[in-house]
Formats: C-alpha cells, structure tokens, sequence
C-alpha cells in the first residue's frame, strides 16, 4: 500500500466529523498535499515525502500513546480520530509551498554539478503550526487540545520564546506526544545521510 492509500484510509476510517469530506477532497483534488515533499533539503524532501511523513507521524504518535506508562502514568489518553487528526494535519501548513528548482553541488571530482531540489515560498506566510491550524479549522472544527498539538508540535525546535513552548507542552500534553512523534519521524524513520 502507498503511503497516499494509507494516509486516505487512516483518514477515512478515523476522521468522521462534519467537514471531513471537504478537507479530504481539498488535500486530493485542490492541493499538492500528496506530491509535496516534506522539506527543501531534510527529511522527505522528495515528491510525496509530505504525505510519508504524515504517515510516519501517524504512527510514531500512535505507537507513543499506546505505551502503559504514557496510558496508565500521564493518562494519556485520546480517541482515535484526534490522534489521527493532529498527527496526518500537522504538518498542512506546508500545502503549496514548494517549489522544484535546481542547486549546484560540487562532486567528489571537484566539478560543480546542477542538482534537483525545492525551494520554499510561502504564499501564506502565517506561521507554522498556526497555519495548520487555521487551514484545518476552515473544513472541520477542531477541539482546543487538538489546536494546541498542531500549533506546538514543533516544541522546542521552533523559532518561539522558549517559555511560551514549555507552558503550552504542560498544559497540553497531547503537544508534547505529537512534538515526540514528529522528531522521531523526522530524526529517526526520515534521517538524511550524506
């Protein structure tokens, strides 16, 4: 299965709330969702490696939030649809915002060679998880715990005042779990090598 199949049946089967059709029809039909990469030059920054990345985080919250410590010790403990919600949208924010071009890279031979890659270009320069939040919440209305995962999830890798992360990842834990899930997709499942 694809990780497009995957990202629409995980969204299909978990995702049922009033607006949910319009936003699966806006990331298939009207966006480059599932052809955008993930990043110009880190993790899955390839065509696709936007969807493959939700997908990873998908199931890196998943597994976090299934663990008897963060159940039974944090109380942890969310339905299926926000779980899927916050970890499949997370990253929409970046819908349209890549654009192919070229690099030049020097080879081991010394030569400078033309290479393909993608160069960022905001049209809607609103932030970063707040703009997931703002395109998300224009289909489906999202609860605040939910708002506040997709708004954090970058925890203490964002630009933000560090104070402001740490209350936000305190008060919302859902936060700290979707931040967890997306650095260990990033970092671990994606990790660029060169």
């Amino acid at each position: 299965m694809s990780a497009k199949e995957e990202f629409i049946e995980l969204f299909q089967t978990y995702i049922l709330r009033e607006g949910s059709a319009a936003l699966l029809d806006y990331l298939e039909n009207k966006s480059d969702f599932f052809t955008a990469p993930a990043s110009a030059r880190f993790h899955g920054s390839y065509p696709g490696g936007l969807c493959d990345h939700s997908v990873n985080v998908y199931h890196c919250l998943h597994d976090y939030l299934a663990r008897e410590r963060a159940r039974e010790l944090y109380g942890l403990d969310y339905p299926e649809e926000t779980v899927a919600l916050v970890s499949l949208l997370h990253d929409a924010c970046k819908i349209g915002c890549y654009k192919p071009g070229t690099r030049n890279v020097k080879g081991a031979d010394g030569k400078w060679t033309s290479v393909p890659t993608f160069h960022f270009d905001d049209p809607l320069p609103y932030g970063h998880g707040e703009k997931s939040v703002y395109i998300v919440n224009g289909f489906l209305r999202l609860s605040r715990e939910e708002a506040m995962a997709i708004r954090w999830h970058m925890g203490f890798s964002g630009t933000e005042d560090t104070r402001l992360v740490g209350q936000a990842l305190q008060q919302y834990p859902l936060a700290f779990a979707l931040a967890t899930a997306d650095m260990e997709a990033s970092y671990f499942l994606e990790r660029v090598t060169d």
